[in-house]
């Protein structure tokens, strides 16, 4: 009987280890690609649709500080945003679209930016655009972390009692009469 030298044995080791670590590797991508999965690394539970919208506080473009909690019983858009993320400036007209048919009936956007230059960045960009809704300046990207966002543009629709009714990933036609319509619920039905 001849006996396995320690070399052969490795060698046949090999595949079999090399399978296991494809099969590891593949779950922890599929994991993390979840966007609906338990899985998370930071051990908070995911913010999203039914979860109460955490609370911040960030300057405007003039410097005063706006508060999520200002705007309780009305419905917020909420934009995490910035003037570099060609998809933001993609839906940036239909947002004042947005804002323009529903400001004044329990309606708010408020469009964060995470630009690292801030108002320098910013300010030209909404009067470029003619963007007449409020952006707030968040240097230090914290509504980020807050909001748990993967990139932007991404957005939430926060009900009146601060409840996240809609959580958006991505670009979208803010003033199409479906987006109007749910909005226009939210303000109603409540």
């Amino acid at each position: 009987m001849q006996e396995d030298n320690p070399k052969d044995r490795k060698l046949k080791l090999q595949p079999i280890m090399l399978v296991v670590l494809i099969l590891i590797g593949g779950g922890i991508i599929f994991l993390l690609q979840t966007k609906d999965s338990s899985f998370n690394l930071s051990g908070k539970p995911r913010l999203g649709k039914g979860a109460a919208a955490p609370d911040f506080s960030l300057p405007g473009l003039d410097g005063k500080m706006i508060t999520l909690a200002d705007y309780k019983g009305k419905v917020v858009f909420l934009n995490i945003w910035a003037t570099w993320c060609p998809p933001c400036v993609q839906e940036m007209p239909s947002m004042e679209k947005l804002y323009q048919e529903l400001n004044g009936e329990g309606f708010e956007i408020l469009a964060v930016s995470i630009d690292a230059s801030g108002g320098e960045a910013v300010i030209p960009f909404m009067k470029k655009y003619g963007l007449s809704f409020p952006a707030l300046l968040d240097t230090k990207g914290s509504i980020k972390s807050l909001y748990q966002t993967t990139g932007v543009p991404e957005s939430f629709i926060i009900d009146k009692n601060g409840i996240i009714a809609e959580k958006i990933i991505g670009p979208r036609e803010w003033a199409s009469p479906d987006a109007i319509r749910f909005i226009r619920n939210l303000i109603q039905n409540q």
